[in-house]
């Protein structure tokens, strides 16, 4: 029997422009690779790391596509006004936005703050940061754009939200990644039906963190996925690349897991149910 013609998904953003946040580095530069790769242009922005933003521009050019860097610390409340106009400008409009900005609290001399000193950046960065981003281009999005233009809005938040996880930087990231999971399903609503609102929620990726953990994080990341490996931030731009896409056309409003499936209450020596003990992939 003749096998119906595949989709063409080398191209299926082409046309598109996309701002992609926090994406010098990690699962962002991922993404903004991603979206490149599938024909968007892509607004590359970062709080500090130009060199590393300027690099991501240039193998976004090498693949044909437009792509500038947009600086902004997204702690600075008159950062993301100035921002919108800028990106809104540059292609004449925005198709797709990923909230992937967030601040680094566990690396770095932020590693050394109070707990309360870290969640309030976590709360002006993370959550007022996506949230305001989001309410100002998604509302231009849904009245600027043309009826057929295919818009959407991708946040960032976290597997272990919804479940919880033990210690600070659980209770932080899990307050912060829950709210942000928790506005996405009544942005939805509110900008429903000219651009769709879904969220992914990463479990271990590894990112810089998860490169300078220690034995116990490592095995704890492999002992916690189905999959028994750490995901790579590819992992999460492929699932964004297709959530973004007209591939997804259906779908708004969802918290999307990208962890390898989530194992609960396993013992805490690592090890299966047949003694074996759980290699690291």
């Amino acid at each position: 029997m003749a096998q119906p013609p595949s989709p063409d998904l080398h191209d299926e953003l082409a046309g598109m422009t996309a701002l992609v946040t926090g994406s010098s580095r990690g699962i962002g530069r991922a993404i903004a690779l991603e979206l490149a790769s599938g024909g968007a242009n892509v607004a590359v922005h970062s709080r500090t790391s130009r060199p590393a933003a300027e690099a991501v521009v240039r193998q976004i050019r090498d693949m044909g596509q437009a792509s500038e860097v947009f600086a902004g610390d997204f702690g600075d409340q008159r950062v993301i006004p100035e921002l919108v106009d800028r990106v809104w400008s540059w292609q004449e409009g925005l198709h797709i936005l990923v909230n992937n900005a967030g601040a680094d609290v566990l690396t770095g001399a932020a590693a050394e703050w109070s707990f309360e000193e870290k969640l309030a950046r976590l709360w002006q960065v993370d959550v007022r940061g996506t949230i305001v981003l989001s309410r100002m281009l998604g509302q231009r999005m849904r009245t600027e754009m043309s009826a057929d233009s295919t818009c959407s809005i991708l946040n960032i938040g976290w597997d272990q939200a919804e479940t919880g996880m033990e210690g600070d930087s659980g209770e932080m990231f899990a307050a912060t990644k829950g709210a942000i999971m928790a506005f996405t399903r009544s942005a939805a609503q509110s900008l429903a039906p000219q651009v769709r609102v879904n969220c992914l929620a990463p479990g271990w990726i590894r990112t810089t963190w998860g490169e300078m953990a220690d034995e116990y994080w490592q095995q704890r990341a492999c002992r916690e996925s189905l999959l028994g490996r750490w995901g790579p931030p590819n992992d999460v731009a492929q699932y964004a690349r297709f959530l973004v896409s007209p591939a997804a056309g259906f779908v708004t409003g969802q918290v999307i897991h990208v962890n390898g499936g989530q194992r609960r209450g396993t013992d805490p020596n690592n090890h299966h149910a047949d003694g074996e003990r759980k290699i690291c992939k």
